[in-house]
Order: C-alpha cells, then sequence, then structure tokens
C-alpha cells in the first residue's frame, strides 16, 4: 500500500464517513480522503446499505462498521465518532460519501483544532464563492441558517454541511440523538449548550447529477428547513 507523506502529519486523526448506498462515489470518496488520512483511520459507516458499499470499505482496506438496518445520518456520525473515540483519535473528521465534498480542504478545516485554536470547526460552503449554489437551494439553506440564528442565538452562514473538525473534547461531549437529516442542527445546539469554542472555514462543495439525486435536490432543502423549524419549535 502506499503512503503519503501527507498522512504522517495526521496521525491520530480519524476521519468518519456515513454512507448509504454510495457505491457510484465511494471508491473515489476513500483514495481521495487517504492522501491525508491513514486507511486505518478512516472510519465508513455502512447505514443498512443495500448497493457494494460495505464491500468497497472492506477492498480499500478502510475501517468499516455496518449498521443492519438505515437509522439516518445522524445515527451513522454519532457511531463512527465513538469509534474514533475508543480508537485513541486526537481529532475526528466528518466527510460526506457522495463526493461534495474536496479531501484537499481537510488540512484547512484540522488546522484551528489541531494548534489548539478551537474545539470545532465547521465548514461553509457559503464563505467561500456562494454564486455557484443553485438559487432554489441557496434560499433554503439560507431560511434554515435564520432560524438556527432566531433559536440557537448562532452566528453561522451554512448549518446543513457535513465537513467537520473536532478535538477529543468535543466529540465526548457532542451528543446525537436525532438520526435524520436535522442532526446537523442538533450538532450546533450541543455546540451552544456545552460552551464549545468554534469557527468556520470556507470549504468547497461540488453540485454534481448524481449527488443531487442523492440528497441535494431544492424540495429536499426545503423540507430539511422545515424540519429544523419544527425541531426548533419542539426542542429549544
Amino acid at each position: 500500500m502506499k503512503v503519503h507523506k501527507k498522512t504522517i502529519k495526521y496521525q491520530g486523526v480519524y476521519i468518519v464517513i456515513p454512507a448509504y448506498n454510495e457505491e457510484v462515489t465511494l471508491r473515489e470518496v476513500i483514495r481521495g480522503v487517504s492522501r491525508y488520512i491513514p486507511r486505518n483511520q478512516i472510519i465508513l459507516v455502512n447505514d443498512g446499505s443495500s448497493d457494494a458499499t460495505n464491500q468497497i470499505g472492506c477492498e480499500e482496506d478502510v475501517i468499516v462498521i455496518r449498521h443492519k438496518l438505515n437509522r439516518g445520518q445522524g445515527a451513522a456520525l454519532a457511531t463512527g465518532i465513538k469509534a474514533s473515540l475508543q480508537l485513541g483519535a486526537r481529532a475526528v473528521v466528518t466527510f460526506d460519501a457522495d463526493n461534495q465534498h474536496n479531501p484537499d480542504d481537510i488540512p484547512i478545516i484540522l488546522e484551528p483544532v489541531l494548534s489548539g485554536k478551537v474545539d470545532v470547526v465547521l465548514g461553509s460552503r457559503f464563505l467561500n464563492d456562494g454564486s455557484r449554489i443553485p438559487r432554489f437551494r441557496r434560499t433554503a439553506l439560507k431560511i434554515g441558517v435564520w432560524v438556527t440564528r432566531v433559536f440557537s442565538r448562532m452566528k453561522v452562514t451554512d448549518i446543513h454541511n457535513g465537513f467537520r473538525a473536532l478535538n477529543t473534547s468535543a466529540a465526548k461531549r457532542i451528543q446525537l440523538r436525532q438520526d435524520n437529516m436535522v442532526h446537523a442542527s442538533e450538532f450546533l445546539d450541543e455546540i451552544r449548550k456545552n460552551n464549545l469554542s468554534y469557527v468556520e472555514c470556507p470549504v468547497r462543495i461540488s453540485y454534481s447529477t448524481y449527488s443531487q439525486k442523492k440528497g441535494q435536490k431544492n424540495h429536499h432543502a426545503f423540507k430539511l428547513a422545515l424540519r429544523i423549524f419544527l425541531y426548533k419549535v419542539l426542542f429549544s
């Protein structure tokens, strides 16, 4: 197995990739991530997939954890973060499996955590050129941001970005109970509740035909904004 020099810098940094039926993109995602994170520190959480997701993870020689049933991205992240801590992680990164995130942003998102500046780094697509985001989706995401600011009093620009970095203290204290996509809003609530320091950093998001079929559809964004509003009303 070829070992990239960059991975030496990130010994002890675990990356959690939740995946549900991601055979189309998963191999490319793992190979991209492994340019920075050693494969024995890449945790693939197969969330009840019915395709070749599990097989690809095994073939690519990463840690594979399998949910027998599809429980949702929140549950998959909770499983992966818990496993990272059990394996002695000094930091944890969360990364989507649909190839929308850019592995070359890993050093950017890790630096504030590894240098001890903050507990959590949140990736934001809006700190880059937001004009590339489909207009309908951008509007829906902005509604979600507004709801979060009103209820959580957190000044963030992107509430539904799965690209994050956490130090061990944050990883231990953040408890995700929402199994579905509302976990992204719950994640922010946990930061506030536990008085964790955080910063946003710009990351690149790729809007491909595949990713939009998987979950980046515009109407999905509005459904998510509505779910976030209901979650805030019921649990804030």
